[in-house]
C-alpha cells in the first residue's frame, strides 16, 4: 500500500469512517472501524495528517491522535459541507473531510486542552443553573398570580413574594406547602450559582490576560473569562473585524454589482459570548444615557443615529475588536486611546 498522505475521519459514538489518500491524491484507504479498532489502527500507523470535523469529542480524539505522533486538523462542519459530492453518509463525509483539509485557504479550529474544556464546562454549568433559576422563578410567579399575588420584576422581589404567600391564610395549605418546596429549590439553585460563580471568578483572577480584559468598560470579569475560554488562539484572526465577525457581531453582506447591501448581524460563532458582550454594551449605554455619564463622541453620534438596542450591538462589536487587540498585543486598556465612557477612567 502507498504511503498515506492524509486521512479524513468521520467520527461517531461507536463507528469511525476513514478515507485516506496518497501524495499523488490517489485513494489508498477506505475503512470503517469500531472505537477500539480505530485506536489500535492509529497507534500502529506511521505519523500522518488527520482531519476531523469540529464536533462533540473531537478535541479528545485530536489530543489522543497527537499523542500517537499524528498531526490533527479540526475543521468547522459548515466548511466541510461544500465538499460533500452527493448524498449524506459516513463515507462521503470522510472523503469531504480529506478534501477540505487540503485546501490552502481552509480555516481550522485550535485544539483545546483538557483544562480549557474543564473551564468551559464550568461556564456551561453556570448557564444551565441560571436558566433553571429563571424557569423556576417564572413558574412561581405564574402560580402566585393564580391566587392574586404578584410582585415587581427582578429576582430581588421573588423572595418577598414567597414570604407573603406563606403568611397569606387565603392561600390553601396544599398550595403553601408546594410554594415552600419551590422556595427550597430556588434557594438551592442560588447557592449552586454562587458557588460556581466563585470558581469562575477565581479562574478569571488567576489569568493575567483575563484581568487585563476585565478593565475594558462593558466586559467585566464574566465577559473577560468567556473571551479567554472561547478564543484559545486569537492570533489566528487577521484583524479585530474578523474576530467580531466570528462572534457574529457584523452585518450580513449581500452586496453585488458594486452596490453595498448590509443586513442584520450574522449571529455566527458562540451565542453565549455574543450575548455577554451585547449585555455589557447595553449596560454602558444605560449608564451613559440614564446616569449622566460622559460618553465618547463616537457613542453619542451612534445613539443619535440608531435605537439603543442597535447601538448596543455596534458597541459590542467595538468591544470585541478592542478585546482582540489586547489579547494579541498584550497591552492594557487605556481610556485615553479608545474612550467609551467616563467610567473607563474609574
Amino acid at each position: 500500500m502507498e504511503q498515506i498522505s492524509r486521512i479524513g475521519m468521520d467520527t461517531s459514538k461507536r463507528f469511525f469512517q476513514l478515507h485516506g489518500v496518497s501524495a499523488a491524491e490517489r485513494v489508498v484507504l477506505r475503512k470503517k472501524l469500531r472505537r477500539k479498532e480505530m485506536v489500535g489502527f492509529f497507534e500502529k500507523l506511521a505519523p500522518t495528517v488527520v482531519g476531523i470535523e469540529a464536533c462533540g469529542a473531537s478535541h479528545h480524539w485530536a489530543r489522543l491522535l497527537q499523542s500517537f505522533g499524528h498531526t490533527v486538523k479540526l475543521i468547522p462542519a459548515q466548511l466541510v459541507k461544500p465538499y460533500v459530492k452527493r448524498g449524506k453518509n459516513d463515507m462521503a463525509d470522510a472523503e469531504a473531510l480529506c478534501e477540505a483539509m487540503s485546501r490552502p485557504t481552509m480555516r481550522f479550529v485550535p485544539i483545546k486542552t483538557a483544562d480549557q474544556q474543564a473551564a468551559l464546562m464550568l461556564v456551561g454549568l453556570r448557564d444551565r443553573r441560571i436558566r433553571n433559576r429563571t424557569q423556576l422563578s417564572n413558574a412561581i410567579r405564574g402560580y402566585a398570580a393564580e391566587f392574586g399575588l404578584t410582585a415587581a420584576n427582578g429576582l430581588a422581589n421573588l423572595r418577598p413574594l414567597l414570604e407573603r404567600i406563606q403568611a397569606d391564610e387565603g392561600v390553601p395549605d396544599l398550595a403553601r406547602e408546594l410554594f415552600g418546596a419551590q422556595a427550597e429549590e430556588y434557594a438551592q439553585l442560588e447557592e449552586q450559582i454562587a458557588e460556581i460563580s466563585a470558581k469562575l471568578m477565581a479562574w478569571q483572577k488567576a489569568d493575567e490576560c483575563s484581568r487585563r480584559l476585565a478593565k475594558i468598560p462593558g466586559i467585566g470579569p464574566i465577559g473577560a473569562a468567556l473571551l479567554m475560554m472561547k478564543t484559545p488562539a486569537p492570533e489566528l484572526f487577521r484583524s479585530g473585524r474578523q474576530f467580531a465577525a466570528w462572534i457574529g457581531l457584523t452585518p450580513r453582506d449581500h452586496s453585488t454589482a458594486g452596490k453595498v447591501k448590509l443586513g442584520v448581524i450574522t449571529r455566527a460563532g458562540d451565542e453565549a459570548l455574543r450575548a455577554v458582550l451585547v449585555s455589557g454594551a447595553t449596560a454602558v449605554i444605560k449608564h451613559a444615557v440614564c446616569c449622566n455619564r460622559r460618553a465618547s463622541p463616537w457613542l453619542i453620534d451612534l445613539l443619535k443615529r440608531k435605537p439603543p438596542k442597535l447601538a448596543a450591538v455596534g458597541l459590542a462589536n467595538k468591544l470585541a475588536r478592542i478585546a482582540w487587540k489586547l489579547m494579541v498585543t498584550g497591552e492594557t486598556y487605556a481610556a485615553t486611546s479608545t474612550p467609551i465612557t467616563s467610567a473607563a477612567a474609574a
